[in-house]
């Protein structure tokens, strides 16, 4: 029987009063089954007799435009109805008055991997991202935390939060799970319109174009920008649009001058006010 609470005040004797390890899936909810292939993962780690927990917050200050959080779903029945059917044991579900203080004035920033991608086209948003999760990793206490890779620069950036705070919680990636036309599963999915939703599988095919370069030798980052760039606005339909479109060095996450090493190719595309992302990596042959 799934336990839920809302109240950050008892959440954390909560969790010590459970078996642990104890392993955390941060979520915003609207789950889908990306979501629910982080909660499998989390149960395989810690086994029959560890605890799950999942907390669904729509966070306030990680978004950069008001309309975006104000459209946000936010179907909690539903979602809970999931967690309790994936044997999800603890489910924290905050209160934004309650989580944050009115004259909160603290928040966590990170100054290198932040600079580009989302980092740079969304002002803020890491600093809303690592300082929720700060939050959530004091009040759960967790061994271990479960995210998505298809979040590849913020899972980068919260392994380097944990790295350089000595944070004691293990940070575990899982693969991007997709729809089987391609299209990265996400919670904004739901808002695209059905025109939108059916051309919205461009973006990872344009990204495995771009990527088939890899096989010949190509060292020059602009062949590959270019590729996709190429791709992904060939009978776009209206409404769509680029927001960045960057070849990056994975660990570092600064852009390539060649690709000599494992890089990323990542986009971040809009259907009207819809915000996608997506990436591939690319290896050099």
């Amino acid at each position: 029987m799934i336990k839920v609470t809302s109240d950050v005040k008892t959440i954390t004797q909560m969790t010590r009063d459970l078996p642990g390890p104890l392993a955390v899936v941060p979520t915003m909810g609207a789950l889908h089954e990306g979501h629910l292939a982080l909660i499998r993962r989390a149960r395989q780690l810690v086994g029959p007799g560890g605890t799950v927990a999942i907390s669904i917050f729509v966070n306030p200050i990680q978004f950069d435009r008001l309309s975006d959080l104000t459209n946000y779903p936010r179907p909690l029945k539903s979602d809970l109805a999931l967690c309790e059917k994936e044997g999800v044991d603890l489910a924290f579900t905050p209160q934004k008055d309650f989580f944050y203080h009115s004259d909160h004035s603290v928040l966590v920033t990170e100054s290198l991997l932040s600079k580009r991608l989302c980092g740079l086209s969304r002002p803020g948003h890491f600093d809303g991202v690592l300082t929720v999760v700060v939050k959530l990793f004091n009040l759960l206490q967790p061994t271990l935390a479960v995210f998505g890779d298809k979040d590849f620069q913020q899972i980068a950036l919260i392994r380097r939060m944990v790295r350089d705070l000595n944070m004691p919680v293990k940070i575990v990636g899982h693969p991007t799970v997709r729809e089987p036309d391609g299209l990265a599963l996400s919670s904004r999915n739901i808002r695209l319109t059905p025109e939108h939703r059916k051309d919205a599988p461009r973006i990872q095919r344009s990204l495995s174009a771009a990527s088939n370069l890899a096989v010949t030798g190509e060292q020059n980052p602009a062949a590959y920008l270019q590729c996709a760039k190429k791709h992904l606005l060939a009978n776009a339909p209206e409404g769509f649009s680029i927001d960045y479109l960057e070849l990056i060095d994975t660990k570092s996450m600064q852009a390539v001058s060649r690709v000599t090493r494992p890089a990323v190719l990542a986009t971040a595309c809009y259907y009207g006010e819809i915000r996608l992302i997506d990436h591939i990596n690319i290896q050099d042959q």
